[in-house]
């Protein structure tokens, strides 16, 4: 009897201990399962809304594209501006997020700040570059098609973007120059005007008739269907030369046209020149011996 009381007892006391312990186990998975179920809510929502969002800014900067698209801003401003709108969108829509999972917005504002700075600190060049986008972008020294020289490169604007301005040379060559260096160094735009005029100079001998040489540059250019008729083409002597006398032909052309008619009128006139027995003399020295 004593046995099976003894016996009895220990069953009951391993029993209450086991009890116990479940007991334990179930209230601390409880403690942390019950934060867990309450967030989850709030972290599907924030999903949910996330995708929302994307969608939204991508419906809303297609309809800010077509309505650029439908101005007379520049493609270059206003594919700038597109950009920094998409940028600011972004950070509207991470703000929105972290204040939907609880993030204390005064966090969200310190975080923002810092960031800013830091970024600030580290990135003044390229903070350079934003604000000389903006300056290009609105100033409009340039536009895309335009065919110009900065920095010693010479091509065609392609694009304007948060950081650098793209243009593509002659041999299809893309040069990627700093908006910062773009907005501050001397910009030569070949192609702002509608007209430009075509400078050439030739050589003729000191033996050769100059008015004949004029009359035949003159005539030579006004045979070409892209040189225009006014203003009229002009033809000068310009200078006396060691071995030469050097003319300039002065002719207007549409922008467009202007090499084509550059290269031309080089070939045209030499072309002319043999039929007239005009002479392109070779650098001489006259030795004159005592």
């Amino acid at each position: 009897m004593i046995e099976e009381a003894i016996q009895n007892a220990t069953e009951n006391n391993i029993t209450d201990v086991m009890a116990d312990e479940i007991s334990n186990a179930t209230s601390i998975l409880s403690n942390i399962a019950e934060p867990v179920k309450s967030a989850v809510p709030t972290f599907i929502i924030a999903v949910v809304f996330a995708i929302i969002g994307f969608l939204a800014i991508k419906l809303l900067m297609r309809i800010i594209g077509h309505a650029l698209n439908r101005s007379e801003m520049d493609g270059i401003a206003s594919g700038f501006l597109k950009s920094v709108i998409k940028i600011i969108l972004y950070v509207l829509l991470a703000v929105i997020i972290l204040s939907i999972i609880h993030v204390p917005m005064d966090s969200i504002v310190a975080i923002i700040v810092s960031s800013s700075m830091a970024v600030a600190l580290a990135l003044k060049d390229s903070l350079a570059n934003v604000a000389g986008g903006f300056i290009i972008s609105f100033a409009k020294p340039i536009k895309a098609g335009d065919i110009v020289e900065i920095e010693g490169s010479k091509g065609k604007v392609e694009s304007v973007g948060m950081l650098y301005t793209k243009i593509v040379t002659k041999d299809n060559v893309s040069v990627y120059i700093p908006n910062g260096k773009v907005s501050s160094d001397k910009i030569i735009n070949y192609t702002d005007k509608e007209k430009r005029r075509v400078d050439i100079g030739f050589c003729i001998s000191y033996d050769d008739d100059i008015d004949l040489a004029k009359k035949t540059l003159s005539n030579t250019a006004l045979s070409i269907e892209e040189v225009l008729k006014e203003p009229a083409p002009e033809v000068d002597v310009t200078a006396h030369a060691d071995s030469s006398i050097e003319l300039t032909l002065r002719v207007w052309v549409d922008t467009d046209n202007y090499w084509k008619v550059y290269y031309t009128l080089i070939e045209n006139v030499k072309k002319e020149f043999d039929k007239k027995g005009i002479s392109i003399p070779y650098p001489q020295v006259d030795l004159h011996m005592k």
